[in-house]
């Protein structure tokens, strides 16, 4: 593999594969990347999204399986993943464009990240590179939440590293809100040293993930927070489920399915609950997401930075009451979407892949310690060579 080759060029062309925490389907985007480090710029060319079939999402999404499904799964979502790539690689060639590699963060099925001395600590992605690597024969990189918790960080988010490269500005301080299945704030200041990053909680994980279970499978989603806005919030259901101890955390701090899976989370609560429409019950869950964000942000950030811009980003930008919720709970703040950057909202997942496989293979650190925690900037990701 001529990795000089690659290095070299002065502007680099990737293609990003993400799989979105509520297990919807994939998302594969093709970007222009120069420089690395303070000095990386990236453009966005093209983006498209992929549902799973419902068998496959719902293998997925099963709370419990053994080592034999999860390896079957890893690479049946690899070839899901190459089958994408070779669409955009297609796509690449009409527009005389030569693709000089992949990256991906593959599809997180456990996130453990370092809470007290006494426990341990993991995080397990599947999508196999190597079937990527053999289908397209582009290098591939991916695994790269594994050396920052190795160095001591959290891991997460992944999106902060991109979101600091991207809306970085001497002259104003921005907030990224990445509306996904967990819901990650970065703060991006004036001085990078003082970046802030973290969970605020669960997003689509938990709202989809009520609309699953409480119509039966028939429907997977909130499309544009039409239920939310026709129920009522049910003050006593909301009061429990902002009652978890995460959200009393200080960053640094990360979370995932482990603590807000629809099974771990929901289940219970919502069939104690049985009594409530589907609309009450979605209000009530849309509504918790949004206020775990508002007091995430009036407790963490407002007491430390005075923000210019909240730049919203993720797939939960289609939930119009969620953001409208979001917009009322912070109505003091100027709010614009990455769409305002040239950047697509339901692109960013991949945009911010792609810029840390940039990162890895110009030997950049795709962390800051600052924001995750880690005793060290460290180079993260793995490397599988194309044919």
């Amino acid at each position: 593999m001529d990795w000089n080759g690659i290095l070299n060029k002065e502007q680099r062309f990737a293609i990003g594969l993400t799989s979105g925490a509520s297990s919807l389907g994939l998302q594969a985007t093709l970007v222009r990347i120069k420089g690395t480090g303070s000095r990386l710029a990236v453009k966005h060319l093209h983006t498209l999204n992929r549902r799973y079939e419902t068998g496959f999402r719902t293998r997925l999404l099963a709370p419990r399986m053994d080592t034999q499904e999860l390896s079957l799964l890893s690479f049946e979502l690899g070839d899901l993943f190459a089958d994408a790539a070779e669409e955009l690689l297609d796509h690449a060639k009409t527009e005389g464009v030569t693709v000089d590699y992949i990256s991906t963060d593959g599809h997180t099925m456990s996130h453990i990240p370092p809470r007290n001395v006494n426990k341990g600590i993991g995080t397990l992605q599947i999508g196999e590179s190597s079937v990527i690597a053999e289908r397209t024969g582009l290098p591939v990189v991916s695994d790269f939440l594994a050396r920052d918790m190795a160095a001591g960080g959290q891991g997460a988010p992944l999106l902060s590293y991109a979101c600091a490269r991207l809306f970085h500005r001497w002259d104003r301080v921005s907030v990224c809100l990445d509306l996904g299945g967990t819901v990650s704030i970065t703060v991006v200041p004036r001085d990078l040293d003082d970046l802030i990053a973290f969970d605020a909680g669960p997003g689509t994980i938990a709202i989809d993930g009520a609309v699953r279970y409480l119509s039966g499978g028939t429907k997977e989603y909130d499309d544009g927070g039409k239920a939310a806005k026709a129920g009522v919030v049910v003050d006593e259901f909301l009061e429990y489920l902002l009652d978890h101890p995460y959200f009393n955390r200080v960053p640094p701090k990360s979370t995932g399915w482990s603590e807000f899976g629809p099974d771990v989370y929901l289940r219970d609560s919502l069939a104690a609950r049985n009594d409530k429409s589907f609309e009450d019950l979605v209000a009530t869950c849309t509504a918790a997401v949004a206020y775990s964000i508002v007091r995430a942000y009036n407790r963490f950030i407002r007491p430390r930075h005075e923000v210019d811009r909240f730049i919203l980003m993720g797939g939960g930008c289609r939930n119009k009451t969620l953001v409208d919720q979001i917009k009322k709970g912070l109505s003091d703040l100027t709010f614009r979407t990455s769409e305002n950057y040239q950047l697509p909202h339901d692109a960013m997942g991949g945009i911010g892949v792609a810029m840390l496989g940039n990162e890895t293979l110009c030997g950049t650190p795709g962390n800051f310690p600052q924001a995750t925690g880690a005793k060290r900037a460290a180079i993260l990701g793995k490397i599988t060579p194309g044919r």
